[in-house]
């Protein structure tokens, strides 16, 4: 008899959402640590003309980068924290983009222009963040890597239903005899030979003699 299955569906193994957190993890915090070392701590959230690989930065900037690179990190350890940080990226490096394209003037109407430019952001930040917002979005919605679990479960104890057994009756010929159950003896009967009989009682030969003196004396009298 086949025995049923259980499928279940499971997430197994490092997860690519895992991997693209740790490297954007590991690429912010490499980009915070340098920029320190370019800026140092002065002039925390100032325009410092301090440039790396193409993009304005001071303090405050690189300590923005040094946060995500730690969340990145930290977040690579299991693939539903790497997505909510995917979403962290795309909800805050989105606002950041769009921040820095109304302080660029790029986007006209900047309602925030009393703020300044406290991260010192350029063209080159903008492109920089929307490509993170892009990336984080990427990370949050990825499928993740399934495997197919089949669970065979024990075969189930059977326990073979009880018989008794019937006494058939004894077949003699066409008819059905029950066997006996008690312990009558049988009688039977066998004609024994003449001079095998039994003797005859005494009073019943008395009689017979009485009767043949008394044919006897009748006969005479005639």
């Amino acid at each position: 008899m086949a025995r049923s299955k259980d499928a279940h569906i499971r997430v197994q193994g490092l997860q690519p959402v895992q991997v693209l957190a740790g490297l954007v993890g590991l690429a912010y915090l490499a980009l915070g640590i340098v920029g320190f070392a370019r800026t140092g701590l002065g002039d925390f959230a100032g325009h410092q003309d301090v440039m790396l690989l193409g993009f304005m930065i001071n303090p405050l900037h690189n300590l923005v980068h040094v946060v995500v690179g730690v969340l990145g990190l930290l977040t690579a350890t299991y693939s539903g924290l790497a997505r909510t940080f995917g979403w962290v990226l795309f909800i805050g490096f989105g606002l950041i983009a769009i921040w820095g394209l109304m302080i660029t003037g790029v986007i006209a109407s900047n309602p925030v222009s009393n703020l300044g430019n406290p991260l010192n952001l350029n063209d080159s930040d903008n492109w920089l963040h929307i490509a993170t917002a892009v990336l984080g979005l990427i990370i949050a919605i990825m499928p993740a890597r399934k495997v197919v679990h089949v669970v065979e479960p024990e075969p189930a104890t059977t326990v073979a239903p009880s018989t008794t057994a019937e006494t058939e009756p004894l077949r003699t010929g066409a008819h059905e005899t029950p066997a006996r159950t008690d312990a009558t003896p049988v009688r039977s009967e066998v004609n024994a030979p003449e001079g095998a009989r039994s003797p005859e009682v005494p009073g019943e030969r008395r009689r017979a003699s009485s009767w043949l003196r008394g044919r006897s004396h009748h006969t005479t009298a005639h």
